[in-house]
């Protein structure tokens, strides 16, 4: 074996390793946890809008009964 092939070898020795801590072998890798933090990240969002939405509502309502209760 060259020496350009042992360095062929030993690179794909190391990129299969780092391949395997991100993919995980039978443990959840660093892809997968990647993925449940955007996916909490998300269902926070839009748990956000929800009350920005509910709070905008309730301000309209206000809004509405202080303009009736003027006239």
């Amino acid at each position: 074996m060259t020496e350009f092939e042992g360095q062929v070898l030993a690179d794909l020795r190391v990129l299969k390793s780092q391949m395997e801590h991100l993919i995980g072998i039978g443990q959840p890798g660093r892809i997968v946890q990647i993925e449940e933090r955007v996916e909490r990240h998300e269902r926070s969002v839009q748990r956000i809008k929800g009350v920005f939405a509910a709070f905008g509502g309730l301000l309209t309502m206000v809004h509405l009964a202080m303009a009736y209760l003027r006239r």
